[in-house]
């Protein structure tokens, strides 16, 4: 399996590489990054083989389909990573909720969100290919939030890698800031700047396409690679669990086998949402892929009118942080696949000269055969906690801004899959807040109040991050991000 990149090649760079190359070096020609140069298709009998699997075994499977140039050994190494979730044997549980209403609970992980089921293996894999080059490698990885805490966990004192994560100061709740900011291996560095989280995200997308910072890095022995989902080394583990999740419909036997079901999906920077894409061409059977945005609803706009415009928009900090992001990278792929390189890059260009570009309507018309997209305040987010939660359900907010979405753009008769992303102990404060109305609490009088309600304990991983020593206290202005990552080194 090749891949090709979506703005084009530059003539300064191979025209395409392995799977091995794109995750070392994610970035590619014009600041674009790599897609599939083909999207291969699961055989015919694919997904009735893998009902009687294991979570383990699909992943192994829809790696072989598309050649990934890893060894053997390599691999099964970096799937052993799931045995360290909550049930190895089902590190992916689905639970129904309503009629035809099921959740996909991704957090299951070390971490409590959804990017470890990416960032598990991922970090195992690109640890194995550094030793294996003898090579040291620099990880890049900027978060809203969950990127951070997995990134960290993946790599803490692995072989041949160092981490550099920027985090927004005050963009992150309290539990996903004491994650990374507890972290005291010597191998990881976290940086909180002054900004939001598109400014920690343009701050890496220049260092990682500098060729300056780039040779200095090799001055010192060192390649330079990416955690966020910018590397395709992320996005091919997300598209396993919406096969995976698939299947358990199949195996509760709401669904029968080939029946198309709705995919609600909370979308930041669109990582989730591009695996769910991958699946649909894979030749899952999808009716569509529904977006849900929080107030930052620069999706909703692109989906419904072809629209990307941050001309007049500022981010607004909602109670799903996760999710506050106006520029969306792994919309690029879905262009590049729709549209083309040339194209892509033209449109790519206008966002970053311009804050905007438009599609025209072939092209809208080409985004809604597939996505629908829709978009949740902060107040309907609360609504949704509250009802789902007497009704015997705990969400996480950004869980919450998918009931809206799968209201308006669901046909109901219809089953969906919504995806949650984060475990409730995540984001304490506001579902407190949606739960009883308590405003201004911190996370640990947050997370015993909704125990007590729930009947349930606060996790000990999480309640030990209160009393953990802070071992990194680096905050700097993001021009000085590039100094504080050289001074690490």
């Amino acid at each position: 399996m090749n891949f090709i990149e979506t703005r084009g090649n530059d003539g300064n760079r191979p025209d395409r590489v392995s799977f091995s190359q794109a995750l070392l070096n994610p970035m590619a020609s014009f600041g674009g990054i790599y897609a599939p140069q083909e999207i291969p298709r699961l055989a015919d009998d694919f997904l009735a083989d893998h009902l009687h699997q294991d979570y383990q075994s699909l992943a192994r499977d829809i790696l072989k389909v598309f050649e990934v140039d890893i060894a053997d050994d390599l691999l099964e190494s970096a799937l052993a990573t799931y045995e360290r979730f909550d049930d190895p044997a089902n590190p992916v549980p689905v639970v129904r909720i309503g009629d035809r209403l099921h959740v996909s609970e991704l957090y299951h992980g070390p971490t409590r969100a959804f990017k470890d089921m990416a960032l598990q293996p991922f970090g195992v894999i690109l640890s194995g290919l550094a030793q294996a080059r003898d090579e040291h490698y620099l990880i890049m990885a900027a978060t809203s939030g969950d990127t951070g805490p997995a990134a960290l966990d993946t790599f803490r004192n692995k072989p041949n890698i160092k981490v550099a994560c920027l985090y927004p100061d005050g963009g992150t709740s309290d539990v996903q800031r004491l994650q990374m900011v507890t972290e005291d291996a010597d191998n990881l560095k976290v940086i909180g700047i002054h900004g939001n989280f598109d400014d920690a995200q343009a701050a890496l997308k220049r260092l990682l396409g500098s060729d300056v910072f780039r040779a200095t890095l090799v001055e010192r022995h060192t390649q330079l690679s990416a955690a966020n989902s910018v590397n395709f080394g992320r996005i091919i583990f997300q598209l396993i669990y919406h096969v995976h999740s698939y299947l358990e419909l199949v195996r509760q036997e709401r669904v029968e086998l080939g029946d198309k079901v709705y995919l609600v999906v909370p979308s930041g920077n669109f990582g989730n949402a591009l695996g769910g894409y991958y699946a649909w061409r894979m030749g899952l059977p999808v009716e569509k892929i529904v977006i849900a945005s929080n107030a930052n609803n620069v999706l909703t706009d692109l989906i419904q009118s072809g629209s990307y415009d941050l001309r007049q928009r500022r981010l607004i900090g909602t109670s799903s942080p996760a999710m506050d992001i106006l520029k969306s990278s792994n919309v690029e792929r879905v262009l590049f696949h729709l549209f083309g390189a040339e194209r892509t890059r033209e449109l790519m260009r206008q966002l970053d000269e311009e804050h905007y570009y438009q599609l025209n309507r072939d092209e809208v018309q080409a985004m809604q055969e597939l996505f629908c997209a829709d978009f949740c305040t902060d107040e309907e987010g609360k609504s949704y906690i509250k009802e789902y939660f007497a009704q015997g359900y705990l969400m996480d907010p950004h869980t919450a801004t998918c009931m809206k979405a799968h209201a308006s753009c669901c046909n109901q008769s219809a089953h969906a899959i919504v995806y949650s992303t984060a475990e409730w102990t995540k984001f304490s404060p506001s579902i407190a807040n949606a739960l009883t109305g308590e405003t201004d609490s911190h996370d640990l009088d947050a997370l015993k109040t909704i125990a007590g309600l729930a009947n349930i304990p606060v996790p000990e991983r999480i309640r030990q991050l209160f009393d953990k020593p802070v071992a990194q206290k680096t905050l700097v202005d993001k021009e000085d991000i590039e100094q504080e990552v050289l001074a690490f080194l």
